[in-house]
């Protein structure tokens, strides 16, 4: 994959040709420094680079054997949320600050399952929030996003990205505003959510603490490259990338 920005002094290549593959059940680390292309990567495979500016000029992203790249905007709109899903470093932004967490979530089914009517959807809702181990779900419906502590509204992001029981999440920093043990408590859910779905997940990270807890395989990202991809107890025993070590 070859990502390209337009800036006023002409074609800025970010990505310069950037290789992996996720496989069910199994979580590809992803990591690197600030501005080593990792958010672009997440943002590439969900096609939401900024427009017009950030473009795809090479390569694909192969998703069972469709090419996302070229999937017409309306097939990709249905697959994100849907087949994909994607969970943001800071939920205060990614979270509609006017609207209730309740009618966040059920924007999703009303959007992505259109076959459930308006009490299926509250009635899943509060299944949702239950098993991303939110108390009293029932009455979380009705509370606003400011009402709830940073990791709670994580774990709001969390339901909603999971709603549709995605193939593949994508997790960008999702802990990194979080304080330790709220962090600890946030992988450990992901992965029983994991064990529990079979999803695939791509974690993006600076932190190699996260990895060690939650990947199974690493791709270390360095100037919009992959420097090394390892398994997981294969990096930390043996890194062989000279920036893998620093790291």
């Amino acid at each position: 994959l070859e990502v390209e920005f337009t800036t006023d002094d002409g074609p800025v290549k970010v990505l310069h040709g950037v290789n992996f593959d996720v496989r069910a059940g199994r979580t590809l680390g992803l990591v690197g420094e600030s501005g080593s292309g990792k958010s672009v990567t997440s943002m590439s495979i969900m096609g939401l680079l900024p427009k017009p500016y950030g473009n795809i000029v090479n390569g694909e992203v192969d998703y069972r054997g469709t090419n996302l790249v070229t999937l017409p905007a309306e097939e990709m709109y249905a697959m994100r949320g849907d087949r994909i899903s994607i969970i943001f470093q800071d939920p205060m932004t990614a979270l509609n600050p006017v609207h209730s967490i309740g009618r966040q979530l059920c924007e999703v089914l009303e959007l992505h399952r259109p076959e459930l009517d308006k009490k299926e959807r509250e009635a899943y809702a509060i299944e949702m929030l239950a098993k991303v181990k939110i108390p009293m779900p029932e009455k979380r419906l009705n509370e606003y996003p400011h009402n709830l502590s940073g990791g709670m509204r994580q774990r709001v992001m969390i339901a909603m990205a999971l709603a549709c029981k995605p193939d593949i999440l994508i997790c960008d920093e999702p802990t990194t505003a979080l304080d330790v043990t709220v962090q600890a408590s946030i992988l450990e859910l992901m992965n029983e959510l994991q064990e529990e779905t079979g999803m695939a997940m791509i974690f993006i990270t600076h932190d190699l603490g996260v990895v060690a807890e939650v990947c199974d395989d690493v791709a270390v990202m360095y100037g919009g490259r992959i420097v090394e991809k390892a398994e997981i107890f294969e990096l930390f025993d043996n890194p062989q990338h000279p920036y893998t070590e620093r790291l």
